[in-house]
């Protein structure tokens, strides 16, 4: 490998986690406080030994109370969960929740009717706060990305340099060879001499999501490259590209701006240099 392309996989950094990355507890609150009220209801059911009797008054009461199993065993609705039933039929989790005795059939398989008797919740707002906080790491992934994007913004704002984020490039008309390519970058910043179209993204771990970001990308940047007054850009980073070296290699020979974090202020001493203009 060219001594260029080593400096670059050595500079790939370890996370790019900030604290705020691990738990998302604004949004758990709000997917908490959504199923509040109904949470309150089936408290009723803790501690209750005749639990088929308990189900029954709380349904008579409220039967939409019951909507909000699924996420007891931390399941959400919207993901439209499939199980077999006790006929061996493939049925939605939500089919239990509308008739009190498919209700207690789901409480008992699913072991929630001993957790109940044997008071091992004692909240059950509590305990799905709990289990949003599980679910949440599932995000992750994506938080990574928008972590990225915090990144590079903090970076171009610490150097002055003024720029828009999530640009649409039908704004761009003149860029007749896209296609449906891409629809919009994470960055724009714009120079008296050109435009420059900027993606950004961050890997921690390997797969074949680099692969195809790298092959993308090294499409792309040819067709926006061609018009002298645009250029494309892409700034990565993550050590996940250890793992995808060939093709990131293969980018990094065809896209002549592809910066990590640590080689980012190589393109702002440039746009820099071509006096950054505000638009």
């Amino acid at each position: 490998m060219p001594k260029q392309f080593d400096d670059f996989l050595n500079e790939l950094s370890e996370t790019n986690a900030t604290l705020d990355y691990f738990t998302d507890f604004t949004k758990i609150k709000r997917n908490v406080n959504k199923i509040s009220l109904k949470l309150n209801q089936l408290n009723y059911l803790i501690g209750k030994l005749d639990l088929k009797t308990a189900v029954i008054e709380v349904y008579n009461e409220n039967p939409k109370a019951f909507e909000v199993l699924d996420i007891l065993i931390a399941v959400r609705g919207k993901d439209s969960k499939k199980t077999l039933d006790s006929d061996g039929e493939i049925v939605a989790i939500d089919s239990y929740f509308n008739d009190p005795n498919k209700i207690f059939e789901f409480i008992s398989e699913t072991g929630l009717a001993d957790v109940f008797k044997n008071k091992n919740i004692t909240n059950l707002v509590d305990y799905v706060f709990g289990v949003e906080v599980g679910l949440d790491t599932n995000a992750r992934k994506n938080r990574g990305g928008t972590n990225m994007e915090k990144a590079v913004s903090r970076f171009f704002d610490r150097h002055n340099v003024f720029y828009k984020r999530e640009v649409y490039l039908t704004d761009y008309p003149e860029i007749l060879s896209l296609g449906d390519d891409l629809k919009r970058v994470d960055f724009v910043v714009k120079t008296s001499k050109k435009l420059y179209l900027i993606e950004v993204n961050y890997y921690n771990s390997g797969g074949s999501k680099l692969n195809e970001t790298a092959r993308s990308y090294s499409d792309l940047a040819p067709k926006i490259n061609q018009y002298k007054d645009f250029e494309f850009v892409w700034i990565t980073d993550g050590q996940g590209w250890l793992k995808a070296k060939s093709k990131l290699q293969e980018a990094f020979n065809i896209i002549p701006n592809l910066y990590n974090l640590t080689s980012l202020e190589e393109f702002i001493n440039k746009v820099k240099n071509e006096n950054i203009v505000i638009f």
